[in-house]
């Protein structure tokens, strides 16, 4: 990366990994392959992030949708989640790597929950970057939770409705205390945000790539790094060149 790239780097990137079952298709391969591949590029997407020194690294492992695959892909799926935090939670913990899981964790199965649980537990002092996972995720869903908690309380006596702010919405989603993705990136060709981080989405970059996830190596993602640093972000405002030619 070049050094302005190298003094623009996101404090925040978001990944949704598209693209696992359609790389396995292409070469002839069980989808599971594909799975088992893109766990490889998540170990790599980690390494890359921490190294750029990027704070918070997002990736969309499963979505609140994804339960209506056929069971027997669901069921690998769960698998690959549970060897990844058994095998990986030691390497990630000794490299000061802090985990965080959003989602709606009502009914999630009772060899899923308590590893999740353990994962941010262990980690939660960790300080070099903070790895998200979204899983049992969607936005829709995120948004009205916060929505019910909201109005609970303004039923409750306790929030006025002049009270319900942008900051007090924020406060109740599941990435409370994380700040907004400043990139998020899909893979595989698709251009759209599959109900990942609606809200939070509102300002950041978007970037969609042609590689499938299992693809996904360190050197697209630096690639991914360096084309944000060449992007002006205005947050609704003028761009500064702008200003500076009117003044």
């Amino acid at each position: 990366m070049t050094q302005h790239a190298m003094n623009n780097i996101p404090n925040h990137v978001a990944i949704i990994m598209d693209g696992n079952g359609r790389w396995a298709n292409v070469r002839g391969l069980p989808r599971s392959m594909g799975h088992r591949k893109g766990v490889e590029a998540v170990r790599e997407a980690v390494r890359t992030a921490a190294e750029a020194g990027i704070g918070y690294l997002t990736l969309f492992a499963f979505s609140s949708e994804n339960w209506s695959r056929p069971e027997s892909e669901v069921s690998d799926l769960m698998g690959l989640l549970k060897t990844f935090i058994r095998r990986d939670l030691d390497s990630l913990h000794r490299e000061n790597v802090r985990i965080r899981v959003i989602g709606d964790r009502t009914n999630l199965r009772s060899d899923i929950l308590p590893l999740l649980l353990e994962a941010e537990e262990r980690t939660r002092d960790n300080t070099a970057i903070t790895l998200v996972i979204a899983f049992n995720y969607g936005s829709r869903d995120e948004i009205a939770r916060a929505m019910r908690s909201i109005a609970g309380d303004v039923a409750a006596g306790l929030l006025h409705p002049a009270d319900v702010s942008p900051d007090l919405i924020s406060a109740r989603l599941d990435t409370a205390g994380i700040p907004d993705p400043d990139l998020i990136i899909r893979t595989s060709g698709e251009e759209r945000l599959s109900n990942f981080l609606l809200w939070q989405a509102a300002y950041a970059e978007l970037m969609f790539i042609p590689d499938f996830w299992p693809d996904f190596t360190r050197a697209t993602f630096l690639a991914a790094l360096a084309a944000y640093a060449g992007r002006e972000r205005r947050f609704g405002g003028v761009p500064a060149a702008t200003l500076a030619v009117g003044s």
